[in-house]
């Protein structure tokens, strides 16, 4: 599996992990751009924790209650990119990848795995839960 990072994606990881990345500005698009570029140089494992990371200081950073973080939306967002990420095999950016799977954004995806009670639950927001409706796909590393 071949996916590159560029510079500009490069540019857009260290924006964000400044804080430098304008609330209005992280769309559904920019999160999968993150998922993208932690997943190109880092382990399932690995990615989702530093996507983690991210998004809780970004929250913290821009004075957003940490509440909006949900957990079982990031990690099953890496699993969702990871596989679509093994269907390409190659991409030079993220850019690259994401024009080639487009179906990554459309962020109401979730509940075609998710019943939306599941989904949108207290403890799916505070901890990784399994879908209940349609397995998300697993890769070896």
């Amino acid at each position: 599996m071949k996916h590159e990072v560029s510079k500009s994606d490069l540019d857009f990881l260290a924006a964000f992990e400044a804080g430098a990345y304008a609330p209005a500005d992280f769309s559904h698009r920019a999160h999968v751009r993150l998922a993208y570029v932690y997943l190109a140089t880092n382990d399932v494992e690995r990615a989702t924790a530093l996507m983690r990371a991210a998004i809780l200081n970004f929250l913290k950073h821009h004075g957003i209650t940490p509440t909006k973080y949900h957990e079982t939306l990031t990690h099953a967002w890496i699993l969702a990119v990871f596989h679509f990420m093994h269907r390409t095999r190659e991409a030079l950016s993220a850019d690259d990848f994401i024009d080639r799977t487009t179906i990554l954004l459309d962020s109401r995806i979730m509940l075609t795995h998710y019943s939306a009670d599941r989904l949108f639950s207290q403890h799916a927001r505070a901890a990784f839960v399994e879908p209940d409706l349609d397995p998300i796909p697993r890769h070896a590393a």
